[in-house]
């Protein structure tokens, strides 16, 4: 584990056991997060990026179940932690913002209860501490009259206003982790970029580690110091955001720059990739994208490759990487 990791996450397996069977979400990962900084982690709807993030937070709901690995947090393994001990750490150093602020935030009660019950359990302050402190964050935020909005009820606010009180909520007890899982997704293109700025902002002034979770290629170019890509439950390819944007190794990360829509251009269709997903219940012996790559072979069918590192800082899961 390196010394300058605020976050090691090694040989990770969480299985989901169903009816129908063993769901293998995330299988045998392993990366690192540099302190202050921020990692994006990419994928397609169901990879493993969320289920490897609430195995962080400690979070995970039956049927789910981490099988195997460590989650390294301060050098602390966390695997394993009882719920009170979990209790202790998350929302103090350990925070998240959900991809759904409606459902995030309890509908029945104010902004200032919410808010206010975890500063006071975390730092230990007193009720009109508590509110002072919960206003200022609000005002960090750049939420309008925070005096005011701090007694709203969450339908009383915007979708961005319930996504900066998300935000305001995770870094009142000054995390040094903070896990963005899919902030921008229900919001429009002008809210996403002033949130996105907010993230980067504040993730500069705190000096946080951050993971930011998204599908959109395009939002990780903007944020993340270094990308991981996932597909069915692996890891197979990881590099800096540079690196991996301008010369990607693995066809599946090609295959994804590739679909991004090109402003302007009409005449040229838009790339997709072909084939499906493997089911989780049925994934096939070899490589999961085999079905879907234009470079398979013989060998792609059989035999499941490795994540190798190349020497350079990129890390690679093929048997035919791109040169």
């Amino acid at each position: 584990m390196e010394q300058t990791s605020l976050i090691s996450i090694e040989n990770l397996r969480v299985s989901f056991f169903t009816k129908l069977g063993e769901i293998k979400a995330v299988d045998n990962i392993s990366y690192n997060i540099p302190k202050g900084k921020i990692q994006g982690i990419v994928g397609e709807s169901g990879c493993g990026k969320s289920v490897s993030s609430f195995s962080i937070m400690g979070l995970l709901e039956e049927p789910g179940k981490i099988v195997g690995g460590h989650v390294h947090f301060n050098g602390r393994d966390l695997v394993g932690l009882s719920e009170t001990e979990y209790a202790k750490i998350r929302g103090n150093e350990l925070a998240m913002i959900f991809q759904e602020p409606l459902t995030a935030l309890n509908p029945v009660l104010t902004v200032s209860y919410q808010m206010c019950e975890q500063i006071k359990k975390h730092k230990g302050l007193d009720d009109k501490e508590a509110k002072e402190l919960a206003i200022e964050m609000l005002k960090l935020v750049g939420i309008p009259s925070p005096e005011k909005r701090i007694n709203n009820y969450p339908h009383q606010l915007s979708g961005g206003m319930k996504q900066r009180v998300m935000i305001a909520m995770a870094l009142s007890c000054d995390p040094k982790f903070l896990i963005a899982d899919e902030p921008t997704t229900a919001l429009d293109v002008t809210i996403q970029a002033q949130i996105l700025d907010l993230i980067q902002s504040l993730q500069d002034k705190f000096g946080m580690t951050v993971q930011f979770i998204t599908h959109d290629l395009g939002v990780i170019s903007e944020v993340a110091d270094n990308v991981l890509v996932m597909y069915a439950g692996k890891i197979v390819e990881s590099g800096t955001t540079d690196e991996l944007f301008h010369s990607p190794r693995h066809p599946y990360t090609k295959g994804l720059l590739s679909s991004i829509p090109i402003l302007g251009n009409i005449k040229k269709e838009l790339y997709t990739i072909p084939g499906e997903v493997p089911s989780p219940l049925n994934l096939p012996k070899g490589c999961s994208f085999a079905n879907r790559c234009p470079f398979v072979s013989e060998r792609c069918k059989q035999e499941r490759p490795q994540l190798i590192d190349d020497g350079l800082g990129r890390t690679i899961a093929c048997f035919h990487p791109i040169e």
